[in-house]
């Protein structure tokens, strides 16, 4: 093995699929699996056997839904694949609840900011150390981290990564304010906006190569627009990291932008890409900056085929609570959070390239009666508080 509605018909999609005039069906999707743990080396330990239950459950989520290409959120990082490679042997490649085993030739995993030290007060709380002092908020360095698992080769040698771009490097940032000064986003000093990254985890440009085509597979998980004050440093971040994408994908707007291997500019003029993670943003409801998801929802090159389920609104009308209030229609949410505040939102997104025509689209939150809702749940639950999202895409050039 290589390291680095309603619930879908298990056979709507997969790496051997349909294939006319030389195109391919593919499907993609993403998934804030919550499978992060509380200590480093802890996630190592738990999927080196098979009988972790919320590892079995998750693995069963994927198992259900079959998808070609899936983008795995709050992973912790483990060097060389070590995670990657457990959970899809000890899990996935094992028939979990009933489902069929699925297998992943291909993954790909590479270091998070979240809890790497800053070596510096980047809370302002007047000391140094910390989750909240760490580039990207986490209590060891790689934990909330990412990984993403294909059916289709992975062209390793050309993926781009985003780790160390900084954030006052983003024209027009939206830096964070101290409102007890009159100086304008002045919450971080000059020495922190030296270091200071955009990405709370990372950003990825990972190549997949689909038959005969390459699709840019686009990934990050912007942090939550929450856990901050009134500078709203969060919201603000929030915002920025969704705004690289659309800035990487637009032509002409990236030639700021550079990887880690210090290479300048975007993506090329033609390629066809699909944008997966947990954006941490809705289109309406919640805390995030306004116009923060537009950028990607409103982008002319990107297709929002606004996935939805039948559990969504079945879960927003039995909780009540801020779900009430909320203006969006809770059949494209994507996260069961708490009924106090913010209430359940749209916040994970499979967001295709013009030229990956979508014919098919959801979001596994099966209603109550269906036997699969012991996988999803309710709080506490059994997988977590966010749900699969899938799209079913058509590749042209991607028969084999």
């Amino acid at each position: 093995m290589l390291a680095a509605g309603a619930v879908a018909p298990a056979n709507a999609s997969s790496a051997a699929a349909k294939a006319g005039q030389g195109a391919a069906t593919i499907r993609v999707a993403t998934y804030n699996l919550s499978l992060n743990r509380a200590a480093e080396g802890e996630l190592v330990s738990d999927v080196s056997t098979g009988d972790d239950a919320q590892a079995r459950a998750v693995a069963e989520v994927i198992q259900r839904t079959r998808p070609d290409i899936v983008l795995l959120n709050e992973f912790d990082y483990v060097p060389d694949g070590v995670a990657a490679d457990l959970f899809r042997e000890n899990y996935l490649e094992v028939g979990q609840g009933g489902a069929d085993p699925v297998e992943y030739p291909y993954a790909y995993v590479a270091p998070s900011n979240t809890g790497i030290p800053s070596g510096f007060d980047l809370n302002n709380d007047g000391t140094v150390g910390g989750g909240d002092d760490a580039y990207g908020f986490g209590l060891f360095p790689g934990q909330y981290g990412m990984a993403v698992l294909s059916r289709f080769p992975i062209d390793t040698e050309d993926v781009r990564t985003f780790q160390e771009f900084r954030w006052a490097d983003l024209p027009g940032a939206l830096l964070p304010d101290d409102p007890s000064t009159p100086a304008p986003a002045d919450w971080f000093s000059p020495e922190e906006l030296e270091v200071v990254r955009l990405s709370s985890k990372s950003h990825w440009d990972v190549p997949v190569q689909v038959g005969g085509r390459v699709v840019h597979v686009l990934v990050s998980h912007p942090t939550p627009p929450t856990f901050d004050g009134a500078e709203d440093r969060n919201g603000r971040r929030n915002h920025d990291e969704i705004r690289f994408w659309a800035d990487y994908v637009g032509p002409g707007r990236a030639s700021y932008i550079y990887d880690d291997d210090g290479v300048r500019g975007g993506l090329k003029p033609g390629s066809s890409f699909v944008i997966l993670g947990d954006q941490n943003s809705d289109p309406v409801d919640g805390d995030s900056v306004p116009g923060a998801i537009q950028q990607l929802l409103d982008h002319p090159r990107i297709v929002d085929p606004l996935p939805v389920s039948a559990g969504a609104p079945e879960a927003a009308e039995l909780q009540g609570g801020a779900n009430a209030t909320h203006e969006g229609d809770p059949r494209y949410d994507t996260a069961d959070f708490a009924d106090t505040e913010p209430g359940n939102l749209r916040a994970d997104y499979v967001l295709p390239s013009r030229q990956l025509r979508p014919v098919g689209a959801g979001v596994f939150w099966p209603v109550r009666s269906d036997p699969l809702a012991r996988l999803t749940g309710e709080f506490p639950f059994p997988t977590s508080d966010h749900r699969l999202v899938w799209v079913d895409v058509r590749v042209p050039g991607g028969a084999r």
